[in-house]
């Protein structure tokens, strides 16, 4: 199986997919290339959607909107991260980070109390380290062994259970059987009193469990929202989702299983 996950070497979605399903797999350089590539057929993809400390993966969950694909299967990854670099820890003039890793560790950043300069990738916060005197980088342990990096304090994460969940993407929907959630995406298409309301009615009325709920921008104007749900699968999902259609515009985003990642 090819697989498609961002790179370049020592990214998070990199360490995963090496711990995970091994080979076949193909680095690529931003989130939106590896749903157009799933979308072609090129192979599965695999992406973070949301984390425990940032909240939803913003180019995951527009990845989602944009393009016909379907989530095969969901993981959840224990995230830590390691404030690396060449200089000592007062010395620092600089701090490389990944958006989503400057905001889970938001504390020691505060602390240092240096200017943060934003990367593509934890990788790419260790390649910029490299070429910069009194710089410093956060990065995965993976990344710092592969860069040569010295961890000059560990675990600098804000919360010591800080997990990101990463979801299988797929050209293709996977068949029922065994699976555990479900997700979709709902496009409500104008505004009214209620609505929210009615359209999680359909669910809480069958007994259907709401695991998330995620509003994001349409992109069409102002004060218009997509709504993102996972539920737990259900016989009675078939049955909610036509009583959803007579309310809303919405798409099945496919029905999964967790796959457990190795220690």
């Amino acid at each position: 199986m090819t697989l498609l996950v961002l790179g370049p070497e020592g990214t998070f979605s990199h360490e995963l997919a090496v711990r995970v399903f091994g080979g076949g797999i193909i680095l690529a350089p931003t989130i939106d290339e590896i749903f157009s590539r799933v979308e072609q057929g090129s192979g599965d993809g695999l992406v973070p959607i949301e984390n425990s400390e940032a909240g939803g993966v913003g180019p995951s969950l527009d990845g989602l909107l944009r393009h016909q694909v379907f989530i095969t299967a969901e993981l959840y990854m224990p995230v830590h991260h390691h404030l690396a670099g060449f200089t000592p820890v007062d010395a620092i003039t600089v701090i490389y980070a990944h958006p989503q890793t400057h905001e889970q560790c938001s504390r020691i950043v505060n602390e240092l109390q240096v200017p943060v300069i934003h990367t593509s990738s934890n990788a790419a916060s260790a390649q910029e380290l490299a070429k910069s005197p009194g710089a410093a980088a956060i990065v995965s342990r993976m990344t710092a062994d592969l860069y040569k990096l010295p961890i000059l304090r560990g675990n600098v994460e804000n919360n010591p259970g800080n997990t990101t969940r990463f979801v299988r993407i797929s050209q293709k929907r996977m068949r029922d059987e065994g699976c555990t959630k479900c997700s979709i995406l709902i496009d409500p298409e104008k505004d009214q009193p209620g609505l929210l309301y009615q359209l999680l009615g359909v669910f809480a009325d069958r007994g259907i469990n709401l695991t998330k709920i995620e509003s994001r921008p349409s992109k069409r104007r102002m004060g218009e929202y997509l709504f993102f749900i996972d539920l737990e699968y259900s016989p009675a999902c078939s049955h909610a989702l036509a009583a959803l259609r007579e309310k809303s515009r919405f798409r099945e985003l496919g029905c999964y299983a967790e796959v457990k990642v190795p220690e």
